[in-house]
């Protein structure tokens, strides 16, 4: 996707065509209550079914369309990580699906209308069915890349951190496969709905944040590549830890490097020298602030030093586009600005500018791979504790709808 046309720090227009999350909330809501009407006046299992395929058609073209849109005017958003993430979801069940229901359309005197509302019922668990490959595969990478990155970085806890994602996935996905497979037998039907609410329940929870995490990585990965237009007027480069002489690391090298060669690049074809934004403050621990470590690489390395405007300050990456946009607002409100970070933290770092109304265009600087999975992993797992309030309301609407489905499937 094109983005590489940054438009000013204010882009309130663009903004407001942005598609909104909560159609597909309303669109479900919609089809939820004709399906209730419908079942309520059996209207048989091949109209059910019809309205459901129709459902998911619908959904997974919605999906599509937002996704494409969304990057179109912001690809820096939350909302991209729910898009990209449930598509593969409904297209799964709308194939799982297509079979299941031509066979209601051919015999449809054979099947009632709760045969359709079971197979609903089971769709979390038909979906984590096919996903189990893609699942082991997932964590094979994960515990791979965890290993190499002990082998070079030590042992710590924080490089620990995607063998222990790897054994949840894993776990919890076999043990609610091997209940799925194990239904209880001759025990009251008050107790199965009870059985069968905590299996649907638990596989809808799981399939939730797999979605998630799965919407996450490709939002990840899809901006780490991102190249700005030569026509930047400040380029913020984010901060990360120094070393204790209060020398850069190899991994905020890379950053002051990545954005070296743009602005290189820049006025090479364009003859306009873009400022530099070194933004971090001084840890408890380091001898010096972030910025002037930064600034410094900035001076060996031949840069005016009337080119370099110091932001140190911040202690998070929000911080650092907060106030690294009052820096630039001082000098050029209009201006263009791109930054410059590590490849797996582009996306988080280019929502954390959005918040603060600035439209900033990342690059990324790339790292060893194993390095890149273990780091792109905590970004995900980061991204998706940042907005708990989306995440409780579209997670308990999924649970909600769930029950009702599992409540409607023991009538």
């Amino acid at each position: 996707m094109d983005i590489q046309s940054a438009g000013s720090i204010l882009n309130e227009k663009a903004a407001r065509k942005e598609p909104s999350i909560y159609t597909s909330m309303i669109l479900t809501g919609i089809v939820a209550a004709v399906f209730i009407v419908m079942l309520h006046l059996d209207a048989g299992a091949a109209r059910l079914s019809a309205i459901y395929l129709g459902y998911l058609s619908a959904m997974l073209v919605l999906l599509v369309y937002s996704s494409f849109r969304q990057v179109r005017c912001n690809p820096y958003s939350y909302n991209i990580i729910f898009y990209r993430g449930f598509i593969l979801f409904f297209l799964i069940l709308l194939l799982s699906s297509i079979r299941y229901c031509i066979g209601i359309f051919r015999v449809p005197d054979a099947f009632s209308s709760y045969d359709i509302i079971w197979f609903i019922s089971d769709s979390a668990i038909t979906y984590l069915y096919m996903s189990f490959s893609a699942v082991v595969v997932f964590s094979v990478w994960l515990i791979v890349s965890n290993i190499c990155l002990i082998r070079h970085e030590g042992k710590r806890l924080v490089n620990v951190l995607g063998i222990l994602l790897a054994i949840l996935m894993t776990g919890g996905l076999l043990i609610l496969l091997w209940f799925s497979t194990r239904p209880p037998i001759d025990i009251p039907k008050s107790l199965q709905f009870f059985v069968n609410l905590i299996l649907n329940l638990g596989a809808v929870l799981y399939l939730y944040f797999e979605c998630m995490l799965i919407g996450a990585l490709i939002a990840v990965v899809s901006v780490a590549h991102y190249q700005p237009e030569p026509d930047q007027d400040f380029i913020i480069i984010l901060g990360c830890r120094i070393r204790k002489d209060g020398t850069p690391t190899p991994l905020l090298r890379g950053r002051i490097d990545r954005a070296i060669g743009f602005y290189l690049m820049q006025k090479e074809e364009t003859g306009h020298a873009p400022y530099f934004v070194t933004s971090g403050g001084q840890g408890q621990d380091e001898v010096t602030s972030e910025s002037t470590s930064m600034k410094a690489y900035l001076l060996e390395k031949g840069i005016p030093e009337d080119q370099i405007i110091e932001e140190d300050r911040s202690e998070n990456t929000y911080q650092n586009m907060l106030f690294s946009k009052e820096k630039i607002l001082a000098v050029k409100p209009d201006a263009k600005v791109a930054y410059s970070t590590t490849n797996y933290h582009v996306f988080r770092s280019g929502l954390y500018a959005r918040r603060v109304r600035m439209d900033a265009v990342g690059m990324g600087q790339p790292t060893r791979w194993w390095f890149w999975a273990n780091a792109t992993v905590r970004e995900c797992v980061g991204l998706l504790t940042d907005n708990r309030r989306l995440q409780a309301l579209i997670l308990g609407s999924f649970l909600g709808i769930s029950f009702g489905i599992t409540w409607l499937s023991f009538q």
